[in-house]
């Protein structure tokens, strides 16, 4: 702490008070006494800018109030009401492409998305009405007849709790049949003539080895293409390409991601519902059977590679980092991350020399305990080496004192 740049510079002291960096408060009383310091608590933060309006509407029948600008699905969140999702996220721009959060807006000729209709005063919601669920169930169901949702567990959970049902659309394909259809048909989506229903059954692009992307789990939510462009990275390597059926996410050109735009940040794999876009140590561990969240856990910590100062999540299994993750609730990251942050952990990773390594490697002088009189492990260890310059050696490169 500088006192001296806090002196008056007419040599004598007045009643002030300042405050330093660390939040000590400077006391001054009488003319000509010396400052006193004092614990003070910090001053109080200043106000980000006006308090917004306070807008009251009903949802299903319980009368709620939310800021101005809000959205239908934040009013809910407020409520307790649970609202399904897939499309949206907590630091992702709304899209309102999956259309799962429909609601039922009196006055309202159709059903409006919650997630980014906005509140006006008055607004009557119903949240679970027949119409409602049964706009969510038709959607789930075309969902989970095109798709592999099996890593989903989020749409799955809805597909139960709205009774979905995929086989409404016909029998899904077999596996002797999606393989003949991708061998005929890579990355096409859409069926063959006489397909029992159409999918997006394609094979599993991977051209790198830090994730990969498997489409025939794809639902077009969206997310990874905001992730990719104006919410976190604004590489925009990716975008939708084609229309209708055949509408799917793709590099420019339909290059492979090495040679695309993409740096490799992975904030679209933290973003995918549905597993299509993973981590590869992940997919790995997922083919192998190896991948189980039950025995994990969650190690909190700091990314170390720059002075930004990005809180990370370490899912950890069996004693080994297997994925890196961010909080999407940090002030800092948003649940954004680079790709050192989420792809450089694996220098932590404890390896076992090989033999030629190992046999290459000089060797250490013991360690001095604290119990032993000085000199006494470079003793043992010039005893053991067999020539003085051996000796010497082990002396300079060891962790003798």
């Amino acid at each position: 702490m500088v006192a001296a740049a806090l002196v008056p510079a007419a040599g004598t002291w007045e009643k002030e008070a300042h405050h330093d960096l660390e939040g000590w408060h400077i006391m001054t009383s009488q003319a000509g006494t010396s400052p006193a310091w004092v614990d003070h608590p910090p001053p109080p933060p200043l106000p980000v800018g006006p308090k917004r309006p306070v807008v009251g509407i009903t949802v299903d029948s319980k009368t709620v109030e939310v800021a101005e600008k809000a959205t239908i699905l934040d009013a809910c969140r407020a409520a307790g009401i649970a609202i399904p999702t897939l499309c949206w996220a907590e630091n992702l721009t709304p899209v309102n492409v999956c259309r799962v959060c429909v609601v039922e807006l009196e006055g309202a000729r159709t059903l409006v998305p919650a997630c980014s209709r906005e509140v006006e005063p008055g607004m009557v919601v119903h949240t679970d009405s027949e119409r409602v669920r049964h706009s969510r169930r038709l959607v789930l169901e075309l969902l989970a007849s095109a798709t592999q949702v099996d890593r989903a567990p989020e749409l799955e959970s809805y597909l139960e709790l709205y009774g979905a049902r995929d086989a409404i659309f016909g029998p899904a394909p077999g596996p002797a049949w999606r393989a003949d259809h991708e061998q005929a048909n890579p990355g096409e989506q859409g069926s063959a003539q006489g397909a029992p229903r159409a999918t997006v059954a394609q094979p599993v692009k991977i051209d790198n080895e830090l994730y990969v992307r498997d489409y025939s789990r794809c639902i077009l939510c969206y997310r990874c293409v905001e992730a990719c462009g104006e919410d976190a990275q604004s590489t925009f390597a990716i975008a939708v390409a084609g229309r209708g059926f055949q509408a799917r996410i793709s590099t420019e050109f339909d290059v492979s991601l090495p040679g695309s735009a993409c740096v490799f940040c992975g904030n679209c794999i933290a973003v995918c519902p549905t597993g299509a876009l993973m981590a590869k140590s992940e997919y790995d561990m997922r083919e192998s059977a190896e991948w189980d969240e039950q025995r994990q856990t969650h190690v909190e910590t700091v990314c170390t590679y720059c002075g930004v100062g990005c809180p990370l999540v370490l899912h950890v299994q069996d004693n080994r980092i297997v994925k890196a993750s961010s909080p999407v609730g940090s002030s800092v990251t948003h649940g954004h991350l680079c790709i050192k942050g989420r792809f450089g952990w694996q220098f932590v990773q404890t390896q076992e020399p090989s033999e030629e390594h190992a046999s290459a490697r000089p060797a250490r002088a013991p360690i001095v305990s604290s119990s032993e009189p000085a000199g006494a492990g470079a003793r043992s260890s010039i005893a053991s080496s067999g020539s003085s310059q051996a000796s010497k050696g082990t002396l300079n490169g060891g962790h003798a004192t």
